[in-house]
């Protein structure tokens, strides 16, 4: 862990199909939990991008990080600082490759999630800098074995809420050594590795809750997957 200013870089808004969270919301809790700002991580939307711009200019006292939850064909792939949504369920190391042309990092989510998690095998031999290595609907076994392969690789680490909703925003966070001041600042750290993720794992009752509101929410879709 550092001293330096914390981030949950793995947020949700009412652009995800399976969240109801509105940005001014998020905004408004961020001093409450401790956090210097967030990116925006919707599944396979960028349409949270303009009023994430907005939100910048009006509280130039956080950052705001624009990103995009992808799913690819092994797991999801978390796409920081692209303007659109990469091509889905593409392979990952495809999407990786079209990430970085397009100047943003790419940071494997929740890789050892039974669901839309990568795996050991695959996130292994990725071609990536930093892992998602604290989700905050993780059990602790998930994100210990992220944190250990991240460790094995040489990685940096990054930690997420995967907030759908108020409550979980920050339960998980991205720590800099290096106070970033900018998007850019942001975007460097995670090429070089020089973030460090932190927070809590999702006990039991949580993530059975979460494991209903999924199944629920999956069922209202019409059994589409996100």
């Amino acid at each position: 862990m550092t001293d330096g200013p914390r981030l949950d870089l793995h947020v949700h808004s009412r652009a995800s199909p399976d969240s109801r969270l509105a940005l001014d919301e998020v905004v408004a809790r961020l001093a409450y939990v401790g956090l210097k700002g967030f990116a925006l991580t919707d599944h396979n939307s960028v349409a949270g991008h303009g009023a994430l711009a907005r939100l910048a200019a009006d509280h130039p006292e956080y950052l705001f990080l624009p990103g995009v939850e992808v799913s690819a064909a092994e797991g999801h792939l978390l796409a920081y600082g692209v303007a659109a949504v990469p091509p889905v369920h593409r392979p990952m190391v495809e999407t990786i490759e079209w990430v970085r042309a397009h100047g943003g990092e790419a940071v494997v989510a929740h890789p050892f999630r039974w669901r839309h998690g990568a795996g050991a095998r695959v996130t292994a031999a990725l071609p990536i800098r930093a892992l998602e290595t604290r989700n905050g609907h993780n059990s602790e076994i998930a994100n210990d074995r992220a944190e250990l392969l991240a460790a094995q690789r040489n990685l940096g680490s990054t930690g997420g809420s995967d907030a759908h909703g108020l409550r979980d925003l920050g339960r998980t966070f991205t720590e800099w050594s290096d106070p970033p001041s900018s998007v850019d600042d942001l975007l460097e750290a995670l090429r070089r590795g020089r973030t460090v993720g932190g927070g809590v794992s999702m006990p039991l009752p949580g993530r059975a809750r979460e494991a209903t509101r999924t199944t629920l929410r999956f069922i209202g879709r019409g059994f589409r997957s996100v």
